[in-house]
């Protein structure tokens, strides 16, 4: 479902500065106490730019940041923030390696990919904490568990996307050339709709909610959800380039301030969320309605149920590792992740403070 592409400016107004020279420490008193001579020698400070590079085109996974943009939280932090719209030829990690931005979301296992391939990133904040990937099929062809699937036609976007879906295969002992058929899905959900394939993979925000729209009642469908089967993998991320990062620790708090604090604000106020969102589909290709259905299960990977809220943006140490084993155990890397070295929770902690 591709929404208008196109790149939002936050054009932040100046800040105050935070202390005195030397010089204005020994003036004399009079021009100390002069408001005047104050406003015409203490220039404002300048906004910092950054660029985020997002995964997809603009909708409401990405709804946090549109939030703190328009709500001036990014203005706040001193920070000019452009937020850059992605699609099927933008690869962020490319993007933010190649300094075209300096902060990126994607899934993890994209991350750790780039990673090996020596691009100087590293994830600095773990925005989903739940996969939002399922299979999902209707239940009149009797899949009410991943054993069912043996025999059956199982689709997947592939191209990065099918590495839970093999896994969830391994667990069963299924071989997906011999056992079934898995074969590529479209970015519609017209195959499933129309019986060309009996399985389909589906994000519970986006696809799963256009099998609803076509009419078909969730009672009528099974779902298989990769958390509760064991194997789901990290997804929506931000991380920053190494390099960038070293001088700008400071930069990208604020930035990670700013974005969780829109976020929440999402999560609090999903209406008031699709309507930053909906700014931006100008085209007719999404509904309002379907974008918050999309920010009401967003808000359900961000914030799971019993997730503390003070832990938003943390990168859980287990989830990191299982993602990592699961994309060594199918190819997605060649040697086993540094996973020490490819994320820090510094960044959110000096966000907290």
């Amino acid at each position: 479902m591709a929404v208008m592409m196109m790149v939002i400016s936050l054009i932040a107004g100046c800040g105050g500065n935070n202390g005195n020279s030397a010089a204005e420490a020994t003036a004399a008193p009079d021009a100390a106490a002069s408001p005047a001579a104050a406003a015409t020698t203490e220039p404002a400070a300048e906004a910092v730019k950054v660029r985020l590079q997002l995964k997809w085109v603009p909708q409401a996974q990405f709804a946090g940041y549109f939030v703190a943009q328009d709500k001036g939280y990014y203005k706040e932090e001193g920070l000019e923030v452009e937020i850059l719209p992605g699609g099927p030829d933008i690869v962020p990690e490319q993007q933010v390696a190649g300094g075209s931005a300096e902060i990126g979301v994607d899934w993890v296992a994209s991350l750790l990919t780039s990673q090996e391939q020596e691009m100087p990133l590293v994830q600095i904040a773990q925005i989903y904490q739940k996969s939002g990937l399922v299979l999902v099929s209707k239940k009149e062809s009797g899949i009410s568990a991943p054993a069912d699937l043996k025999g059956k036609k199982v689709g997947n976007w592939m191209g990065g996307n099918e590495f839970e879906i093999l896994a969830l295969f391994d667990k069963y002992k299924l071989d997906s050339n011999k056992d079934l058929n898995f074969t590529k899905q479209g970015f519609t959900m017209d195959q499933f709709l129309g019986g060309d394939i009996d399985v389909a993979s589906a994000m519970t925000y986006n696809e799963y909610q256009v099998v609803l729209e076509s009419g078909i009642q969730a009672e009528d469908l099974n779902v298989i959800d990769m958390n509760a089967e064991g194997v789901a993998m990290l997804e929506d991320n931000l991380f920053a380039n190494k390099e960038w990062l070293a001088d700008n620790k400071e930069t990208a708090a604020k930035f990670v301030r700013a974005s969780l604090k829109g976020w929440k604000d999402a999560i609090a106020d999903p209406s008031a969320a699709v309507d930053s969102v909906m700014k931006l589909a100008e085209d007719g290709s999404t509904t309002a309605e379907h974008q918050l259905k999309m920010m009401e299960e967003v808000s359900k990977l961000i914030l799971p149920e019993g997730f503390d809220s003070a832990k938003m943006g943390y990168t859980d140490a287990a989830a990191f590792q299982q993602t990592a084993d699961i994309a060594l155990q199918f190819g997605v890397i060649k040697e086993a992740s540094k996973v020490d070295e490819a994320y820090t929770n510094e960044i959110v902690e000096m966000a907290a403070q």
